[in-house]
């Protein structure tokens, strides 16, 4: 099999077209360097539409639940690392080749109908994020889905199942998130039950069970799997069980406000600048921080996972150090949204997560 990495390419629907018994390791290992990057590319989108709220204390039900989406997505990208370097592999992630680009595809081809766009929040925008979340089989609002994000993690638990003797416990990170909920936490994987829990994380809270949109997991109870909760934002109702028939729900609860937020707009592809929008040197300077800080995380987190705890420094230090500079990234986000695009459209600027060359 080519280990040839691209965004752009329908890796993920190649993988999950070939028969069952040619899921290898390096089957495997290319699964899970695209499972690493459709993770990272579902955190800016996510990103854009919490900093484009305004007041996050006013707001703090929506603007809670989208941060702790954004830490569930980023603790699953640590899962999937660990599922990598597990087996040998080596996550890749700063590349330009490779960074998710926007506006584009998920990457590896999954919900190919999907564009995913960096923009502020809005009801496109959270009808956007439920549908990178959607389940196979919602318990609301059926629709068909096209290969989709659970369906990908349960060929790749299949084949972890069948080659458990690939799990060597090999550069492990951990990372404790308990303030975000007890499922949010790095683990070691060292054994098939390892990995096990890991993909029924990654699953359940991205989508929730077949039978319930709950989010499955002690220390958690009544948090919503990520497409619910998105679809409560969207259609400004609380989901419940219809009195009437507790075997279903719908969007019938108590009011959920839409919050106020800058009006970011959509980020045109190549940035703005390639996308021909005009770029003041008043807007260049956070435009150029945020990407430097970005740029700067995603080789912080290769690194992590590239390094022996022997290493100076070590993996767990590299990895507070792609937190540190992933911290650095709202304040220059907020500033961008205070510049009006040029024209009448009423829109501002906001982050480009392009990814750029370290700064000599």
């Amino acid at each position: 099999m080519s280990t040839v990495l691209n965004y752009r390419s329908n890796m993920i629907v190649e993988l999950m077209r070939m028969p069952a018994e040619e899921h290898d390791e390096a089957w495997l290992k290319d699964a899970l360097q695209q499972a690493v990057l459709l993770e990272l590319a579902t955190l800016p989108p996510y990103l854009c539409g919490l900093w484009s709220i305004e007041d996050p204390d006013l707001d703090g039900d929506v603007a809670e639940t989208i941060k702790e989406i954004i830490f569930d997505e980023m603790s699953h990208m640590g899962l999937v690392c660990n599922m990598l370097t597990t087996i040998g592999g080596t996550p890749r992630l700063a590349d330009a080749a490779l960074v998710p680009k926007y506006p584009g595809p998920l990457p590896g081809g999954v919900r190919p109908e999907l564009s995913v766009s960096l923009t502020g929040l809005s009801k496109e925008a959270l009808d956007m994020y439920s549908q990178i979340e959607r389940p196979d089989d919602p318990v609301v609002e059926d629709a068909e889905v096209h290969t989709s994000i659970g369906a990908f993690y349960t060929q790749i638990l299949e084949a972890f199942r069948k080659q458990p003797q690939l799990i060597k416990g090999t550069k492990q990170i951990t990372r404790n998130m308990s303030s975000h909920g007890k499922g949010n936490d790095v683990v070691a994987l060292t054994s098939l039950a390892d990995v096990e829990a890991a993909i029924t994380i990654i699953k359940e809270q991205g989508e929730g069970t077949a039978a319930s949109p709950d989010n499955p997991f002690p220390g958690q109870p009544g948090e919503l799997a990520h497409f619910y909760s998105f679809r409560e934002i969207f259609h400004g109702k609380k989901l419940i069980q219809v009195s009437s028939d507790p075997q279903r729900f719908d969007f019938q609860g108590a009011d959920i406000p839409m919050p106020r937020t800058s009006r970011m707009g959509t980020v045109p592809s190549g940035g703005w600048e390639q996308g021909g929008v005009p770029v003041s040197s008043e807007v260049r300077v956070p435009l150029d921080s945020f990407n430097q800080h970005y740029s700067s995380m995603l080789r912080f987190l290769e690194k992590a996972w590239q390094a022996d705890q022997s290493s100076t420094p070590t993996p767990t230090q590299l990895l507070s150090k792609a937190v540190g500079e992933m911290r650095q990234l709202e304040e220059p986000a907020r500033q961008l949204m205070q510049f009006p695009l040029p024209g009448s459209s009423g829109r501002t600027f906001g982050p480009e997560f392009r990814y750029v060359e370290a700064v000599e």
